[in-house]
C-alpha cells in the first residue's frame, strides 16, 4: 500500500486505503493553462494517455452518471445512454457536477464521490493491467487495476470512449 502524506489525501484516496486496495499517487504540478486535465497528466507523467482515463458527469435521461473513458479520446454520449438502458444523454453542468461529487472540475474522481452516481467505464480499461485516474484533486493522479475501479464503483463496462478523430 502506498503511504501518503495527509497533504495529499482526498476523498478518493481514503476510499481506497479504507478498501485495502493498492494503488500508486501520481502527483504532478498542475499548469492552469493546460487545455486538457488528462491529456496534461499523461504528457507530465509520461504515461500513455490510453491508460489514463478522464472522468466525465453526465445526465442520462435526467438522472446524473458518470463515464470514465481514456483521455485520448471522448465520450460517447449515446452509447453512455445506452450502457445504461437510457434513451438520451448529455454533459452534466459543470456546477452541478462539483456539487454531486465534492471535486473540482479537473479534479472529478470517479472514487470517494460525495454521492456516488451509475458508473460506466469504457470496456478498452479491460486489457489493461493498471490505469490513472484523477485523485480527487488537479495535480493528482491514482494508478490502480480495472478490476478495483470497477468493484468500489459498483461500475459497469462498455464501449462508451471514442477516439479522437
Amino acid at each position: 500500500m502506498a503511504r501518503k502524506h495527509a497533504s495529499q489525501g482526498t476523498p478518493a484516496t481514503a476510499a481506497l486505503a479504507a478498501a485495502g486496495v493498492s494503488f500508486v499517487a501520481h502527483p504532478y504540478s498542475h499548469d492552469p493553462a493546460a487545455a486538457s486535465y488528462g491529456l496534461e497528466a499523461a504528457e507530465v507523467l509520461g504515461i500513455d494517455p490510453a491508460r489514463v482515463f478522464k472522468t466525465l458527469m453526465v445526465e442520462v435521461d435526467g438522472r446524473l452518471a458518470v463515464g470514465v473513458v481514456p483521455v485520448s479520446g471522448s465520450l460517447d454520449l449515446k452509447a453512455m445512454a445506452a450502457a445504461l438502458g437510457g434513451k438520451r444523454a448529455a454533459m452534466a453542468d459543470p456546477a452541478t457536477a462539483e456539487r454531486r461529487t465534492g471535486y473540482v472540475l479537473g479534479g472529478i474522481s470517479p472514487l470517494g464521490q460525495r454521492q456516488p452516481s451509475p458508473t460506466v467505464v469504457d470496456d478498452s480499461a479491460l486489457g489493461l493491467e493498471t490505469l490513472l485516474v484523477s485523485g480527487g484533486r488537479r495535480g493528482l493522479d491514482l494508478e490502480l487495476s480495472p478490476a478495483d475501479l470497477i468493484r468500489l464503483t459498483a461500475a459497469r463496462t462498455a464501449r462508451i470512449g471514442t477516439p479522437r478523430g
